[in-house]
């Protein structure tokens, strides 16, 4: 069964810094695209960042180049998201996506891939 599962979300303060991770399971993970998404209240989901394999594209949101990492580590079969500098409007539930070459019930396409399996989110709240 495939799955993914987000953790590491909460509340920190503007400037502050947080680690979401994404531990996949029920597919080969090094062969497949991953990302981060995120959506907050009344809003659409947005790509936060995104990556394929070595020497494949990544992405990035413009509103977070310079502050947010996209990493993965294979042997582990975990993606993470290493976010500096938060802002307010960083505040969204977040969700890891993986790109196993079909849709589902929620597909987001963005540069050369296309998102069809998620996990269940996690809030990350930005606030003083």
């Amino acid at each position: 069964q495939v799955q993914l599962v987000e953790s590491g979300g909460g509340l920190v303060q503007p400037g502050g810094s947080l680690r979401l991770s994404c531990l996949a399971s029920g597919f080969t993970f090094d062969s497949y695209p991953v990302g981060w998404f995120r959506q907050a209240p009344g809003k659409e989901r947005e790509g936060v960042a995104a990556m394929g394999r070595p020497g494949a594209r990544t992405y990035y949101l413009a509103s977070v180049k310079g502050r947010f990492t996209i990493s993965r580590d294979n042997a582990k079969n975990m993606v993470y998201l290493q976010m500096n500098g938060l802002k307010p409007e960083d505040t969204a539930v977040y969700y890891c996506a993986a790109d196993l070459g079909y849709s589902g019930s929620y597909s987001y396409e963005w540069g050369d891939y296309y998102f069809g399996t998620w996990g269940q989110g996690t809030q990350v709240t930005v606030s003083s």
